[in-house]
C-alpha cells in the first residue's frame, strides 16, 4: 500500500528541492525510466549520466547529495565510481543498482566501500522512494550537524578570545 504523499513530506526533515541527485547507468532506457519516475514523484534535482567520467566532472563541479549508479558498466564499475565519489563528497550517501547474478558481488562491495545501500533490479518504485527518502535524510541530517558544530566551534573561539581580553584587563 502506498502511504499518501502529504505524510511522506510532513515526515522529511529536508526540502526537496534542496537534493541534487545523481544516477550513472550505461543504458539510456534505464536512466530515462527513473528520471521520468523521480521527477513525478519528487521534486529533487536528478542529474542522469550514461558516463562515468562525466558524472565524476559534474560531481567535481558542484553539490551531489546522493549517487546512484549500476554495477556493471563498460568503462568503469559502479563500485570504482562510487569510491571516487566518495572522495569528491564523503557524506554523499553512494547506492549501488545491481541485477541478481550480481548480488554477492554487489554486497561484497556494500560491505567493503561503506555504500549506503545496493537494490536489485527490477527495481521496486515504492522501495526506492525509501531508500532515496533514508539517504536524502541521512544527507542532511549530517550537514545540519557539521553545520552545529561549526556554530560551536566559532562560539568556543569568542569565548576564549573574550577569556583572553579578561586575563589581560585583570593582570
Amino acid at each position: 500500500t502506498r502511504v499518501n504523499d502529504q505524510t511522506l513530506k510532513e515526515n522529511v526533515p529536508f526540502d526537496e528541492k534542496d537534493a541534487t541527485l545523481v544516477i550513472v547507468d550505461d543504458e539510456d532506457m534505464v536512466l530515462d525510466s527513473l528520471r521520468s519516475f523521480l521527477e513525478l514523484e519528487t521534486e529533487y534535482r536528478v542529474e542522469s549520466f550514461t558516463a562515468p567520467a562525466v558524472a565524476l566532472e559534474y560531481a567535481a563541479q558542484g553539490e551531489v547529495d546522493v549517487v546512484m549508479s549500476d554495477f556493471l558498466m563498460p568503462d568503469m564499475n559502479g563500485i570504482e565510481l562510487l569510491r571516487a565519489f566518495g572522495k569528491l563528497h564523503p557524506q554523499a550517501p553512494r547506492i549501488i543498482l545491481t541485477g541478481k547474478a550480481d548480488k554477492e558481488s554487489a554486497n561484497k562491495a556494500n560491505n567493503d566501500n561503506g555504500l549506503f545501500q545496493y537494490i536489485e533490479k527490477p527495481l521496486d518504485n515504492d522501495n526506492l522512494l525509501n531508500i532515496l527518502r533514508n539517504a536524502l535524510e541521512r544527507r542532511f541530517l549530517f550537514k545540519k550537524l557539521q553545520e552545529k558544530i561549526a556554530e560551536i566551534d566559532k562560539a568556543e573561539g569568542k569565548l576564549s578570545g573574550l577569556q583572553n581580553d579578561i586575563l589581560r584587563t585583570v593582570i
